[in-house]
């Protein structure tokens, strides 16, 4: 952001008379030799010479005068985050609400995983499956705890809906009734995390929609696919032996 330089010099006389033409264009700066005050050699100088002087780029950066403001804005309460900049309530509200939707997922895919692990359902692949979609869940809600204290938010944590605590369903078995919740719960995480992007993007909060995009969106895209095709699957092979065949296969993935 240097805004000006010299673009022209010339070597001048004591009497100011021009020497030696260094090279010229339309801003004819020149280089002056006077005599040392001790006599004993030259002094060189730079100066300015002609009419058009103005600016090669036309900006004037000047950050000792403009950091003014920021400085007059930095906090001095040892309760107020000093990181905080250009971060709305809008968006410090959707990160808590987002990270109590993770949360209370991955509440609902831990039940899951304690039905699955029962004795007398003893559907192990099932239940690895629902434990690691939870872990996945939390570490989600934990990623946006640690975005919100990056920009200066506070994290305020919400209360949890108690889960369902059984999964046995009369017309479509557990297996393909819990994973069609499973499709719906990341469906709705999904729009959730539309609501955030759209609350980011309404409040010209380009880090938070870059944020958004680059550690959420694509994952929760793969998510419904791969979910999608679990339930295509359970309702192919129906509620008989077909749902141990498949446990199996979610077991040793």
């Amino acid at each position: 952001m240097l805004l000006q330089a010299p673009s022209a010099f010339s070597v001048v006389n004591s009497r100011g008379e021009n020497v030696v033409p260094l090279f010229s264009s339309s801003y004819s700066s020149i280089l002056k030799l006077s005599p040392a005050r001790n006599g004993g050699g030259l002094v060189i100088s730079a100066s300015k010479g002609g009419s058009n002087t103005r600016p090669l780029t036309g900006v004037i950066f000047e950050p000792f005068e403009e950091v003014k403001k920021e400085l007059s804005l930095i906090p001095t309460a040892p309760q107020i985050s000093l990181a905080r900049q250009k971060y709305s309530d809008a968006c410090e509200a959707a990160i808590n609400e987002q990270i109590n939707v993770e949360y209370n997922v991955s509440y609902v895919y831990h039940s899951m995983f304690a039905y699955f692990d029962r004795d007398n359902v003893a559907l192990k692949g099932l239940a690895k499956f629902f434990k690691e979609s939870s872990e996945e869940e939390r570490g989600h809600a934990e990623k946006l705890m640690e975005y919100q204290n990056k920009r200066g938010g506070r994290v305020i944590l919400q209360s949890m809906i108690k889960p369902l605590s059984e999964y046995d369903n009369e017309q479509k078995g557990d297996a393909l009734y819990a994973m069609e919740l499973a499709l719906s719960l990341e469906k709705l995480t999904n729009d959730k995390l539309l609501h955030l992007h759209k609350v980011a993007a309404e409040n010209n909060d380009v880090q938070l929609t870059e944020f958004v995009e680059s550690e959420f969106l694509g994952e929760q895209v793969e998510a419904i696919k791969k979910i999608s095709e679990y339930v295509t699957q359970l309702r192919r092979v129906g509620m008989g032996h077909g749902v141990w065949h498949f446990d199996q296969m979610l077991l040793h993935a």
